[in-house]
C-alpha cells in the first residue's frame, strides 16, 4: 500500500456503533492507493466490477475510494472509477443514507459531510445525494432499513422513491437481488415497516403485486372486519418475528391469504375458492422471486392447509390423515412444525388475539405422534396382499387417531 494512503471504516460498522449496537464486521475504504500498491501488500482481489480487497490477515473487506457514474437503466448500470485522487468526501456522496455515509479514521475522528449522525439521532432515512434515484435496490434497502431501526423515511427521500417507481426504474430489478433483500426485510425486527415503506412508495404494487393486492379487502366477518387482509398480513409477519422463527415461516405467514387479494380475473379465475387461488399464485411468486425451494414448500401448505388446521379439532381422522399426508408430516416432522408455526402467527395476526393460545398445535402434533406409532412393519408381514399394505397402513393409523380422541372425550 502507498506511504500516503489513508484507512476509514465506513458504513454500517460506524453506524451500529454509534447506535449502541454489536458489530459484525467491518467495511473499509483506503483513499490514495492503487490496485498493485494493495496487491504488493498482500491483499487479495476479489471485486469484479470496482477494486475489492481481502485483508490478508483478517480477510475483512478494503475498497479503493471511488465515484460512479449512471450509464444504464438498473442498478448495474454504472461506470466506476477508483484511482489515487478520488477523496473521501467523494466516496461518501455515493453512498445511499447520511446513517451510511460516516468514517472514521485510524484515530477514531469520525468524518460526516452529510450530517448522518443527526439523522442518526433523529431516526430518519435521508438520501446522501440526488444520486440516489440511479440504483432502485436502494427503494429495497431502504425498506429494510426501515424494518431493522424502525426509523422513519425523510420526506423528499420519500418523494425521490415515488419518482424512480413513477419512472419504471424498479421495474430492472432482477429476481434475485429482489428476493434476497426480500429474505433480509423479513428477518428484521418488524418485517411489516419493509411492506409499509414499499407500499408507501408504489412499489410493493410492482415488486410483489400479490401482497399490495391483500389490501382494502376486508376480513371475513367472523373474525375481524376492522382490519383488511393486508393489515392482518403484517400482524401475522410481526408476529413470527416476534417469536424469532425461521425465514420459511416468516415467507410462509407473509403468503398465506394471497388467494384472498383482488387478483385480477386474467391471472386467475375469480371462481376458484381461495386457498386454490392462493397455492396458484404463491407458485407463481416463488417461481417469479426464485424463492428458495424450503420457503416456497412451506408457503404451498400454508396456503392450502391454514383454514384446515385452524378447524382441526373439527376434522375427521380422515381428514387429518391426509393432512398429514400431503404435507409428507411422516417423513419431515420438522416441516410440519413450521407449518403450525405459521398458522399460529395468522390466529395471532387479529386486534386483541396477539396473545392466544393455538391449541391445534399441540393437538395435531399429539395426533401425529400416535399415528407414527403405528408399526408398519408388522402390518406389511401380515398383510398377505402386498398391494394393499399402504392401505392397511392406514386405515391403522385412522383407528389410532379416532381411539386418543375418544379417550381424550371421555
Amino acid at each position: 500500500m502507498k506511504s500516503d494512503a489513508k484507512i476509514y471504516c465506513v458504513g454500517g460498522a460506524v453506524r451500529d456503533r454509534l447506535l449502541g449496537l454489536a458489530v459484525q464486521d467491518h467495511d473499509w475504504v483506503v483513499v490514495g492507493s492503487t490496485v498493485e500498491a494493495m496487491v504488493a501488500q498482500g491483499f487479495q482481489p476479489v471485486g469484479k466490477d470496482f477494486p475489492v480487497f481481502l485483508h490478508p490477515k483478517t480477510h475483512e473487506e478494503y475498497a479503493l475510494a471511488r465515484t460512479e457514474r449512471k450509464t444504464a437503466p438498473g442498478y448495474q448500470g454504472f461506470v466506476i472509477h477508483a484511482a489515487p485522487d478520488v477523496t473521501l468526501e467523494q466516496d461518501l456522496l455515493r453512498r445511499d443514507f447520511t446513517i451510511n455515509a460516516i468514517a472514521e479514521d485510524t484515530d477514531g475522528n469520525l468524518i460526516d459531510p452529510h450530517n448522518g449522525i443527526e439523522d442518526l439521532r433523529a431516526g430518519i432515512l435521508r438520501h446522501v445525494s440526488s444520486a440516489f434515484n440511479e440504483d432502485p435496490v436502494r427503494i429495497l434497502r431502504a425498506a429494510r432499513f426501515a424494518a431493522r431501526f424502525g426509523f422513519t423515511i425523510a420526506p423528499e427521500t420519500l418523494t425521490l422513491m415515488r419518482d424512480m417507481v413513477n419512472n419504471g426504474e424498479v421495474d430492472a430489478l432482477v429476481a434475485e437481488r429482489v428476493w434476497q433483500e426480500l429474505a433480509r426485510g423479513l428477518m428484521e425486527k418488524n418485517p411489516s415497516r419493509f411492506f409499509e415503506t414499499l407500499r408507501s412508495c408504489g412499489a410493493l404494487a410492482k415488486i410483489i403485486p400479490e401482497v399490495d393486492a391483500l389490501f382494502g379487502v376486508p376480513q371475513p366477518e367472523k373474525y375481524h372486519p376492522e382490519i383488511d387482509c393486508g393489515i392482518h398480513t403484517l400482524l401475522v409477519v410481526d408476529d413470527a418475528a416476534v417469536h424469532d422463527y425461521p425465514l420459511e415461516v416468516r415467507f410462509a405467514a407473509l403468503t398465506h391469504d394471497l388467494g384472498k387479494g383482488n387478483t385480477p380475473k386474467n391471472i386467475l379465475p375469480r371462481h376458484i375458492g381461495h386457498e386454490l387461488r392462493g397455492v396458484e399464485l404463491v407458485k407463481n411468486l416463488s417461481q417469479r422471486l426464485r424463492a428458495s425451494s424450503e420457503c416456497r414448500d412451506l408457503a404451498l401448505l400454508a396456503a392450502r392447509f391454514h383454514g384446515d388446521i385452524h378447524r382441526a379439532k373439527e376434522l375427521r381422522a380422515e381428514t387429518i390423515i391426509k393432512l398429514f399426508q400431503s404435507a409428507d408430516a411422516w417423513r419431515r416432522p420438522e416441516r410440519f412444525t413450521h407449518l403450525l408455526q405459521a398458522c399460529a402467527c395468522d390466529a395471532h395476526g387479529r386486534t386483541g388475539h396477539e396473545h392466544d393460545a393455538y391449541p391445534q398445535a399441540d393437538y395435531l402434533l399429539q395426533l401425529l405422534a400416535v399415528a407414527q406409532a403405528v408399526n408398519s412393519g408388522e402390518i406389511a408381514q401380515r398383510c398377505a396382499d402386498k398391494n394393499l399394505i399402504a392401505e392397511r397402513v392406514r386405515e391403522a393409523r385412522i383407528t389410532a387417531i379416532k381411539s386418543l380422541v375418544e379417550r381424550q372425550r371421555s
